[in-house]
């Protein structure tokens, strides 16, 4: 299905709004209208601009408001924007824990989609979760899909706890895996290397390892086991990172927890 140029209205430019906004101007022909009372003006491209609050209600309608803003603020913020759909128009939120219906009260009737990506979407490596609700139309999903498909991998889920649980495997993944090579660029340096060797070796380690496990189809422990040989540097180096399974105890523990904080923000 063809998805027409839409007039798009995004609501803030955080550091989410603000990469999905450079992914999707850079790959798509869509206008777009940003709110954010930090930033005024125009990209230059004729398609973007930068307003301090929403322009005069005669003058723009949206097919797609985008809210972006932090979740404290929508009921704040979202109430400017009741009516400014165009026909056939709707609301997409990226804004973390708000549910569907906590969005409709404070909307009105229309229907929406959330939208859960992380970081990595602004290089075009992200990963999103989408959900819609009932009164989303199929084109509207479609539209909706395009646009987030831009930014990387986008995956449907059925309702809003599993939003909250993708939430909290890709949602804040990014964070856990900075954290991760955080820890193992502090033990390259405990080796010796300087602080750019380190990051150099265990980025690139990272980048190939990920690449290699993509590219093949089988599972990753038999990746891991490919490369451990018997009582070799390998085999020793993982009994330390997760011989007695303190390493699984914990990914598990930290993905349960997001989810468990997911949950209390509904």
């Amino acid at each position: 299905m063809e998805v027409r140029p839409l007039r798009i209205g995004l609501i803030g430019h955080g550091k989410m709004g603000a990469a999905l906004l450079t992914r999707w101007r850079n790959v798509g022909t869509h206008d777009f209208w940003v709110i954010d009372p930090a930033r005024t003006g125009d990209f230059g491209d004729g398609r973007t601009h930068f307003l301090a609050s929403p322009p005069p209600f005669a003058d723009c309608r949206f097919d797609l408001i985008i809210v972006a803003v932090k979740p404290q603020l929508i009921e704040t913020v979202l109430p400017d924007y009741s009516g400014r759909l165009a026909k056939g128009g709707f609301i997409a939120s990226i804004a973390a824990g708000f549910s569907i219906a906590r969005l409709r009260s404070v909307i009105g009737d229309v229907p929406i989609v959330r939208i859960m990506p992380n970081l990595p979407a602004a290089i075009g490596a992200g990963v999103s979760g989408l959900c819609a609700d009932a009164s989303a139309t199929p084109s509207q999903r479609e539209a909706i899909t395009t646009l987030m498909e831009t930014a990387g991998l986008t995956i449907w889920v059925d309702d809003e706890d599993q939003l909250d649980r993708l939430t909290a495997v890709a949602g804040s993944g990014p964070g856990y895996v900075f954290e991760m090579a955080r820890c193992y660029v502090d033990a390259a340096k405990s080796l010796g290397f300087s602080t750019e060797q380190a990051r150099n070796l265990v980025l690139g380690t990272l980048a190939g390892s990920i690449a290699m496990a993509q590219a093949d189809t089988v599972s990753l422990a038999e990746l891991r086991t490919s490369v451990t040989s018997k009582n070799g540097t390998t085999e020793a180096g993982l009994a330390a990172l997760n011989g007695d399974g303190g390493l699984s105890r914990r990914i598990g523990a930290t993905v349960e927890a997001a989810y468990a904080r997911a949950v209390e923000l509904r």
